[in-house]
């Protein structure tokens, strides 16, 4: 398990490799936790997905996961070659849980079609054609 306490002023991130929580999860919550609760602020800088990785003991593709999650929910802003740092809307972007939109929009579209009688292989179906046209239209 591993632990950095001088990460972001006061904030304890803490690992737990017996939850069953990813890892990544893990970081995304907690790291989300302290800007909710001023640990860290706005522009404040991160350390670097090695650093962090080498804190807390994981796999560097752990903490990259997580932080391409942040930047995707503008939790974090990454400036290339300077770091990761602190969104200035960070704290109001925090409240935000994309995952969690998705699901509820997912949930009504998966029961609109089998009220249409889809079955669910079909739908499974259905989703891995998408997924994979939509992959390949982003390559």
């Amino acid at each position: 398990m591993g632990t950095c306490g001088t990460l972001f002023n006061q904030m304890n991130i803490i690992i737990n490799e017996e939850s069953s929580d990813p890892l990544f999860a893990q970081l995304v919550g907690q790291i989300k936790q302290a800007v909710a609760g001023g640990h860290i602020k706005p522009g404040d800088q991160l350390p670097s997905i090695r650093q962090l990785a080498n804190d807390l003991e994981i796999n560097n593709k752990t903490v990259a996961k997580a932080y391409a999650l942040l930047e995707r929910d503008a939790v974090i802003v990454a400036k290339g070659y300077r770091g990761s740092f602190v969104h200035p809307d960070a704290v109001n972007n925090c409240t935000i849980d994309i995952t969690n939109v998705a699901e509820n929009k997912l949930l009504a579209v998966v029961s609109e079609l089998k009220s249409m009688g889809l079955t669910d292989s079909e739908l499974r179906l259905l989703f891995a054609d998408i997924i994979n046209k939509t992959s390949r239209s982003y390559s």
